[in-house]
């Protein structure tokens, strides 16, 4: 993790939130972003992007982070605005939620790779900030777990799909569900295989 936090902290902002999505790939469900800003001086080796973390590490961090936070914020974006704006205008929607259901609201904001318009909030976009900066990576997982607690659930009301096991991801087994029961209500109509 590069030291962003410190230096934007040396420049004089007090609450740097980091912000990230997951569920941008899937086939079905939500996309779901989190906003995090972390305390000053935490450190947390375990912290990582959440695509390099177990199920289990996820899940504890999660606990963790939530616990530790200044503030966090979730957003979700559901799959009938996926389809009608697009999933990268759906996924900067999700951040600008999450952002802005913190509490306190943050004087910076680094996001990972996209740009998030959340009024004349001062900002750095970032390739790969899920792996560089701390509050970044803290959001990926807060904004993972919850989408696969989301999928769990709907896991129950469709479990045809076995939403559980690939979380709307477009596995070989999603699509021999696809193929066998056609689509249910959360399948992203403008996907594949649907469009």
């Amino acid at each position: 993790m590069i030291p962003e936090e410190k230096n934007l902290r040396k420049r004089g902002y007090k609450l740097i939130a980091g912000t990230d999505e997951a569920g941008r790939g899937p086939l079905a469900g939500p996309v779901v972003a989190a906003a995090v800003i972390l305390p000053k001086d935490y450190k947390n080796p375990l912290i990582d992007d959440s695509k390099k973390l177990t199920p289990l590490e996820r899940k504890r961090l999660f606990v963790e982070i939530k616990n530790v936070a200044v503030s966090f914020g979730i957003g979700v974006v559901g799959w009938k605005q996926i389809d009608a704006m697009g999933i990268l205008n759906a996924s900067k929607l999700a951040m600008r939620r999450a952002v802005l259901s913190l509490n306190p609201q943050p004087d910076f904001l680094i996001s990972d790779a996209v740009p998030v318009n959340v009024m004349e909030l001062p900002q750095k976009t970032m390739v790969k900030a899920d792996e560089k900066v701390l509050c970044v990576a803290a959001a990926s997982i807060l904004a993972k777990v919850h989408r696969d607690q989301l999928m769990q659930k709907y896991h129950k009301k469709y479990p045809e799909y076995g939403f559980d096991q690939h979380m709307g991801y477009g596995t070989k087994a999603h699509l021999e569900a696809i193929e066998k029961h056609g689509g249910c209500l959360i399948h992203r109509r403008s996907f594949a295989p649907f469009k």
